[in-house]
């Protein structure tokens, strides 16, 4: 638990060498915790995962109310801890606080991946309305095979079914039913780090051509799409994903 003004923050601290902030999505931080074990496992990598407050039955203070909120909380963060040229990675929603981070005081970030990011309104490319659909439906939007990653939640254990209950209700909190800021996209051309936008060709919560919006609206940003895999690749094709931030932040200066 680290405390930053008044909000204590839940953060995983692990491995040793590149610092990468690695920022969950609506799902919440179990999402991302087997990736950030499997990058600093096998690289030289020091892979910081805040819990977005408000997510998994965390504390959420009065302050924390946007999405901007939380990209300002962790740019504090990565002060606190002293880090530098630290590589942000963020899924979903997670995508969204990074690039909002890519607007704030980025002297201590040094470059930005986006996976499979919401947050940006596109014509004719909608944000599927995740808060309408049953868990089945959630899966088959989510994953190449939901057969496989997909889970009944009516199964879990009471803990789970009330850390997710958390989840759905912070996410509604800091995005809206909406999940997107119409004023994002313009404001993208003033990210001036080097950014990587991440894309599973099966995702069907904002599909590819959203993802390549999104590579658009930022000056001199990648885009890369990662085959067989879904909203969620950290959980699908995990060694796909790593791969690739792998390269562009040891690559990217």
């Amino acid at each position: 638990m680290i405390q930053i003004d008044q909000t204590e923050l839940t953060v995983t601290d692990l491995g040793s060498g590149r610092p990468v902030l690695l920022l969950h999505g609506g799902g919440g931080p179990l999402t991302v915790a087997p990736f950030a074990e499997l990058l600093a496992s096998t690289h030289s990598a020091r892979v910081i995962t805040p819990t977005h407050p408000g997510f998994a039955g965390t504390p959420r203070t009065e302050g924390m109310r946007t999405v901007r909120d939380l990209a300002a909380l962790y740019v504090d963060l990565i002060a606190r801890l002293d880090l530098r040229d630290v590589t942000v990675v963020g899924n979903s929603i997670g995508g969204w606080i990074a690039a909002e981070m890519g607007l704030l005081d980025t002297s201590r970030v040094g470059r930005l991946v986006l996976v499979d990011a919401v947050g940006i309104q596109v014509e004719g490319h909608p944000i599927i309305d995740f808060f309408s659909l049953t868990p089945r439906q959630i899966a088959e939007a989510s994953y190449h095979d939901p057969d496989r990653f997909g889970i009944d939640p009516t199964k879990l254990p009471p803990d789970a079914q009330k850390a997710m209950a958390a989840n759905r209700a912070a996410l509604t909190s800091y995005c809206g039913a909406a999940m997107s800021d119409p004023t994002l996209i313009e404001r993208l051309a003033a990210v001036t780090r080097p950014v990587l936008v991440l894309w599973g060709d099966a995702d069907r919560i904002v599909d590819a051509d959203y993802g390549r919006a999104w590579a658009r609206a930022i000056p001199g940003a990648q885009f890369e799409l990662l085959t067989e895999t879904g909203h969620l690749p950290q959980l699908e094709t995990p060694q796909k994903l790593l791969s690739k931030i792998w390269t562009f932040a040891s690559g990217a200066a």
